[in-house]
């Protein structure tokens, strides 16, 4: 099993906090605790459920072949989206989200054969025999089309899945992923509808920490995938070292 977050743990990363009461989806009343000075506090002992769940799909998902594009544009998810990606193996987008990835691919796959294709001249050093100005160009689109491409120029097929921060925001993604029917993964705060999403995970979509908690524990279950269904000989000391959560450990203390 996943060594998935525990209630400690999600606390500490401030994955609790969700939005002002005044920007709440109502679809996220199910996985609100309570709220507190105009700010709604998320259900942190359904976020640790939820998140296992989550990472038993992906690792069972990977552990057959499957791909996942880790998606995240938003500021403070880029880097992590990005190291972690890399960390597992994965493709990743972190910044604009390009129209067509999923519902085009054909088209962004020539683009991502044509960045290959420049980089590999650029390799041989076939740049230098270009007229300077025209070098200088070339250079700068693949430094452009690499920060677009860079995190999936070596998919070539469509992934198996998605893994969101903040659906809200990649309202596009979404919509690309329920077109052609792959399962979405996402964190989901209380201003998301977690209808639109196969495995939500209520959690602070915002705060780096959090960010990073969630990511991380996805990634862990992507690499748990692909060593194999059985977890490594800590697996069954997992299940039996994390029983449910006291419920005294509510998130009842907001700094």
């Amino acid at each position: 099993m996943p060594d998935t977050a525990t209630i400690k743990e999600l606390l500490e990363a401030g994955a609790h906090f969700g939005h002002q009461t005044s920007r709440w989806h109502p679809r996220m009343k199910r996985y609100i605790f309570t709220k507190r000075n105009g700010i709604h506090i998320i259900d942190l002992e359904q976020t640790t459920v939820m998140l296992d769940k989550a990472c038993q799909f992906v690792k069972q998902l990977v552990a057959e072949g499957g791909k996942i594009l880790f998606v995240g544009t938003k500021k403070q998810a880029q880097e992590i989206i990005a190291e972690e990606a890399k960390r597992c193996g994965m493709y990743y987008i972190n910044q604009r989200w390009i129209g067509g990835v999923l519902t085009n691919f054909s088209t962004i796959q020539s683009r991502i054969d044509h960045l290959v294709r420049v980089e590999d001249q650029q390799a041989k050093g076939d740049f230098a025999r270009l007229p300077k100005k025209e070098a200088m160009k070339l250079s700068e689109e693949i430094i452009r089309l690499n920060k677009q491409m860079g995190g999936f120029k070596e998919m070539t097929s469509l992934p198996d899945a998605l893994f969101v921060i903040d659906p809200a925001k990649e309202v596009i993604a979404l919509a690309e992923a329920r077109r052609v029917g792959i399962p979405v993964v996402a964190i989901v705060d209380t201003n998301c509808n977690p209808d639109e999403v196969d495995y939500p995970i209520p959690a602070n979509d915002d705060a780096i920490r959090a960010i990073k908690l969630m990511v991380s524990k996805m990634a862990d279950a992507v690499i748990e995938g692909r060593a194999g269904i059985e977890a490594p000989a800590t697996g069954g000391e997992n299940k039996e070292a994390s029983p449910e959560p006291a419920k005294a450990e509510e998130p009842t203390t907001k700094p």
